[in-house]
């Protein structure tokens, strides 16, 4: 994957779970990963969609 939306979306999501485990600024790392999910699926194909669906069910699971 070279998409680096993509990817950025990935670590935003990964870093949220990581701030809501610890407590340290939680909601706005969920809001970061939020908008880079948004950006990441408008800019990906088929196969990114998906994963980035994945990633948002994780993330809507942390609020």
């Amino acid at each position: 994957m070279s998409n680096p939306l993509f990817q950025q979306a990935r670590t935003a999501v990964s870093s949220a779970k990581q701030a809501c485990s610890t407590g340290e600024n939680a909601q706005m790392s969920i809001d970061k990963a939020k908008n880079a999910l948004s950006s990441a699926y408008a800019n990906s194909n088929v196969e990114e969609q998906k994963q980035l669906h994945a990633l948002q069910d994780e993330l809507n699971r942390l609020s």
